[in-house]
Order: C-alpha cells, then sequence, then structure tokens
C-alpha cells in the first residue's frame, strides 16, 4: 500500500510569488499547481482560493 503524500512544511527558503516575501501560506490548487504567499498576500487572495477549494496550509509560526 503506498503511503499518503504530504507536502513540507514551510521553510525561510519559501518566498511569495507575488512579491518575493517570506512564505506563511502554501495554497494547492485543484489542478495540482501550488502558489506560495506572505501573510499580505495570504490574505488578499485567501477568499478566492477557498472558491476554487483550493488547499490551504499557514505556517505554525
Amino acid at each position: 500500500m503506498p503511503g499518503t503524500l504530504t507536502r513540507p512544511e514551510l521553510t525561510a527558503a519559501d518566498r511569495c510569488d507575488r512579491c518575493g516575501a517570506a512564505a506563511k501560506l502554501r495554497a494547492v490548487l485543484p489542478s495540482g499547481g501550488e502558489l506560495l504567499f506572505c501573510g499580505h498576500h495570504g490574505r488578499e487572495f485567501e477568499p478566492r482560493l477557498r472558491e476554487m477549494d483550493a488547499e490551504l496550509q499557514q505556517d505554525e509560526q
């Protein structure tokens, strides 16, 4: 039986796809694509991402 695939936790090396700041939110799109956002852009785009049924992973720090 294959194991469950999990995405790694966000690290300091992960950067926002909009502005290059430290990523605080990973959005996995239904198509399989992945976007990273800082806190500011994560809050801006979170409502639309939820509408799209994206899987959201927030940094715990």
